[in-house]
């Protein structure tokens, strides 16, 4: 077993206690829903970061800050309902109550540090013209068309200014190996055909992009 491979194993065994016992904590009317919020928030940190700005490291976290509430919450419901998976996020959301999905969605809405920003900048023209033009010959639609002009999203339409560069390239790329295969990174229908569209530059190039916009 690999040093990384323990460290998932340890920190979704940590997460799953914890929430659970925070979830159970409510149920008996404990410690105050706010409280119960700021107790959540304290683990959201450990992954996603202390102004929920994302994480950089071998295994990239999203940044939730300045997200649409009604895509944090889609996306709770969907590791709930295991049509999205990750073990630690299953762990994570299944003991959130609906209020709490709600709370937790509207806290880091709220939120707005600087992005990270680190990308590479050489193919950011070219991720420019694909995000607002798209790629008519490669049956690729302009990102803008539904993420908006200056890619801050709408209700469960994900919000992609500021997002980690690798992150995104890491979603586009899970896309791209997916497409027909029965799963993916998450249930978009749209996505997939879309990334699969993409070359690898031109994924690096939109992610890099989309990675300045604030």
């Amino acid at each position: 077993m690999t040093a990384i491979s323990l460290r998932l194993i340890l920190q979704t065994a940590m997460l799953a206690v914890f929430f659970s016992a925070a979830g159970h904590a409510q149920d008996r009317g404990a410690p105050s829903r706010q409280g119960g919020l700021e107790a959540k928030l304290e683990y959201c940190k450990t992954c996603h970061g202390l102004s929920g700005q994302g994480y950089l490291g071998y295994f990239p976290m999203p940044r939730l800050a300045g997200q649409q509430p009604e895509y944090i919450e889609a996306q709770l419901r969907a590791f709930i309902e295991r049509r999205r998976t990750n073990p630690i996020m299953f762990n994570v959301a299944h003991v959130l109550s609906p209020s709490m999905l709600t709370a937790l969605a509207t806290h880091f809405r709220g939120l707005n540090p600087k992005p990270f920003g680190g990308a590479p900048r050489g193919s950011i023209a070219m991720g420019k013209r694909i995000f607002e033009e798209g790629l008519p010959e490669s049956n690729v639609p302009a990102c803008s068309a539904c993420h908006g002009t200056e890619g801050k999203g709408q209700n469960e339409i994900p919000r992609l200014a500021g997002q980690l560069y690798a992150y995104t390239v890491g979603q586009l790329t899970g896309w791209k190996k997916e497409r027909g295969q029965g799963s993916a990174v998450d249930t978009s229908a749209i996505m997939a055909p879309t990334a699969h569209n993409l070359t690898r530059s031109q994924v690096e190039a939109v992610a890099a992009y989309v990675s300045y916009l604030q």
